[in-house]
């Protein structure tokens, strides 16, 4: 029950000190300045008056126009007059060391993966509604469709790879089928650890014998990630797997543990492999847009997964030639980016209905020791198609930093 979150730990993160009845206290993971400014603009977005004291983490509460839907939309504050958060409860369900890795989140180790409590921010900041859909055109981990359906919000997610989809697919599918995931369990260990009735059948032939597609992804994202562990960390695949197995068990629990708790009211997500140049979507069918382009220029998404896109049946050399970012060399391979993302730009435009936002995540990348001015460049190209900038904000980041060290949050408005 919710009561047992004072139990839950004695993280820095959980901590419930005496909360202002008059006020708004911030989470105590709001580190960086970029966050702060991301919680005063979800504050104005919400209806939220408020003046911010000399502590900067408590606000004084001027005046909420709903503080229950403040209560249990927001991302960066722990209590509202008194009364904590749901975001406050939902990142307690964490089977992991970091606390943005809650829920499904942390399932496989993708590089490059947002923040999520960035993007239910940035949910918020659009004014997207329950009912609403967003489309992610990069889903890459499914960060965005997770936030999305926690909120309410209909998710679309398409990425070239099928890994990206799988992944996406199991963070947010898997809670509706987790009963059938545990009846296989025991079955399943079987073809982990070869007897006399599995010894004719291999484990990969038996998962992609399980009928219900959402159970078949399940154990085939547990079988990639006890992959992906023996390929970087030279774990024993075995070991992992069970491991892996239990904690995704766990999770997938939580998950469902804390809608029913919390009374959520899911939203509906839709993934599936496509190309954010051709997106099979009807223009103006789209309410807003979060993304963040791949920073393949200087980042080899290919080489990184080669293990898991083998497992599931992708070409790599036809890969190099499909994904964005992934084709020629030097100069030329800069100029295919742009001319790919171009195109890419194009099409969020023709999907987004007008007056609506798009947000994109993007860096400055390093190439071949020279800076690639990413950011300027999509500004430009932007603003030319008939978005308006309504925010750039500065975002430090962290594990990249052979690759790049700040990212810039793009607000933009379709005219």
């Amino acid at each position: 029950m919710l009561e047992k979150a004072e139990e839950l730990g004695t993280s820095w993160a959980y901590k419930q000190e005496k909360l202002p009845l008059d006020g708004l206290l911030l989470l105590d993971n709001v580190q960086f300045i970029y966050e702060l400014a991301l919680a005063q603009l979800e504050l104005r977005a919400l209806g939220v008056n408020y003046e911010i004291t000399n502590g900067l983490r408590e606000f004084k509460l001027i005046q909420a126009n709903d503080p229950e839907t403040f209560r249990r939309r927001t991302a960066y504050f722990k209590s509202i007059s008194g009364k904590l958060s749901d975001y406050f409860y939902i990142i307690q369900k964490n089977r992991t060391r970091s606390v943005n890795q809650y829920l499904t989140h942390w399932i496989y180790p993708y590089k490059g993966k947002f923040h999520p409590q960035m993007i239910r921010a940035l949910l918020n900041i659009m004014k997207l509604k329950p009912g609403d859909t967003v489309l992610d055109p990069f889903i890459g981990s499914g960060t965005t469709a997770v936030e999305a359906q926690l909120l309410g919000i209909n998710c679309i997610g398409v990425d070239i790879s099928p890994l990206c989809v799988l992944q996406s697919r199991v963070k947010t599918e898997s809670l509706e089928v987790i009963d059938e995931i545990v009846k296989l369990k025991q079955e399943v260990s079987y073809f982990v650890e070869p007897t006399l009735f599995s010894i004719n059948q291999s484990l990969q032939d038996y998962i992609c014998a399980i009928r219900d597609e959402r159970v078949r992804n399940f154990y085939q994202m547990v079988q990639l990630v006890a992959i992906s562990d023996a390929a970087r960390r030279k774990k024993d695949f075995k070991k992992s797997f069970f491991r892996n197995l239990e904690l995704m068990i766990a999770s997938v629990k939580d998950y469902k543990e804390i809608a029913q708790e919390l009374r959520l009211e899911l939203g509906d997500v839709r993934i599936e492999v496509g190309d954010a140049r051709n997106l099979p979507l009807e223009g103006e069918s789209v309410d807003g847009i979060i993304t963040s382009p791949p920073y393949s220029i200087a980042l080899d998404y290919i080489a990184n997964d080669a293990h898991a896109l083998e497992y599931l049946g992708v070409n790599l050399q036809k890969a190099r030639e499909e994904f964005i970012g992934m084709r020629g060399r030097g100069k030329m391979r800069v100029h295919l980016y742009n001319e790919d993302m171009k195109t890419a730009y194009r099409e969020m435009l023709r999907v987004l209905k007008p007056g609506k936002f798009a947000a994109i995540v993007i860096g400055n990348a390093t190439y071949q020791g020279r800076e690639i001015r990413t950011v300027k460049f999509t500004i430009d190209y932007m603003e030319r198609l008939g978005f308006h900038l309504l925010r750039n904000i500065d975002k430090i980041i962290f594990g990249l930093y052979n690759v790049m060290q700040k990212e810039n949050i793009l607000i933009f408005r379709k005219a």
